[in-house]
């Protein structure tokens, strides 16, 4: 049985270089649980419920007021978890103090201890305000969903010397920004085990390697459950599609057939109500 004392955000920088650490995403209160009970270190309400939960094309349209919703289920839910409330956008870009006041609302309403917030070296400012309003930052660089139209699409970040050395830059300015932690998304193995090296908070990888301090994948993916694509960083540790399609069917079948709801999963009347119901005793 897992230890469900609640990490901190001091615990989980603690981890690094020493134990790695293992993220995922939820958006509800039923997965948050089974997350905790799995011994998950790290939660992220992910603004790719966007995509995942409401159906739009990119992670840009989800509000403030839709994110909030997410977190305060997956808060619910998450006892031991460390939750981070991923910041959407336009959420935090226009100034810090509206990142300030944003960031605190994750942690007021939607009951997180900390928020995400995308971009290097230009968000720096920004995220440092924030960190000194006293809300707990994790750094996102590389490929950053909320910029994919900037960078061209959703690609390999950091290939060439020029774009590699931007994101060590952007790292380190982040590292002195005072994020706790700094997610990694698809930046080329080596490139990754040497930001990592750099810095002295853990580096969370998603399509950046094994030598990243942890991993986070969003939840769908490794369920087999969202199958619009699929990523080459991402692997399925179940099929819940294939599965849930089949449970579907045989729903649909023993209901046109009559089979279900059979008396197992049917209410009796006593002998005695249906006498003075006038109904026979042995009918159904």
């Amino acid at each position: 049985m897992a230890n469900f004392s609640k990490i901190t955000v001091p615990e989980l920088i603690a981890k690094k270089g020493r134990e790695k650490i293992c993220a995922l995403t939820a958006y509800d209160v039923l997965w948050a649980r089974l997350l905790d009970e799995a011994g998950i270190d790290l939660i992220l309400v992910g603004d790719s419920a966007a995509m995942i939960v409401l159906g739009y094309e990119d992670t840009l349209p989800i509000t403030m007021e839709e994110m909030l919703i997410f977190a305060r289920a997956v808060s619910r839910g998450a006892k031991r978890a460390l939750v981070v409330g991923d910041m959407p956008f336009l959420s935090y870009q226009i100034s810090p103090e509206e990142a300030i006041k944003n960031a605190g609302r994750f942690l007021k309403e939607g009951g997180c201890q900390a928020v995400k917030i995308e971009g290097g070296e230009e968000m720096a400012e920004t995220i440092a305000a924030v960190v000194k309003a006293g809300i707990p930052v994790m750094g996102h660089i590389g490929l950053t969903p909320q910029r994919a139209h900037a960078l061209g699409g959703f690609k390999v970040q950091g290939r060439d010397l020029e774009s590699a050395k931007k994101l060590i830059n952007d790292a380190k300015a982040l590292e002195d920004a005072g994020v706790f932690s700094l997610v990694l998304e698809c930046v080329p193995k080596e490139l990754a085990a040497y930001i990592t090296r750099e810095v002295s908070v853990p580096t969370i990888g998603i399509g950046a390697g094994p030598h990243c301090d942890g991993q986070i994948l969003v939840l769908p993916d490794l369920l087999g459950l969202f199958e619009a694509f699929r990523p080459k960083f991402v692997k399925f540790y179940a099929n819940f599609a294939e599965e849930g399609r089949k449970a579907l069917n045989a729903y649909l079948q023993e209901v046109k057939e009559g089979v279900f709801p059979g008396a197992k999963e049917s209410f009796s009347l006593s002998d005695e109500v249906k006498k003075a119901l006038g109904i026979n005793v042995g009918e159904a």
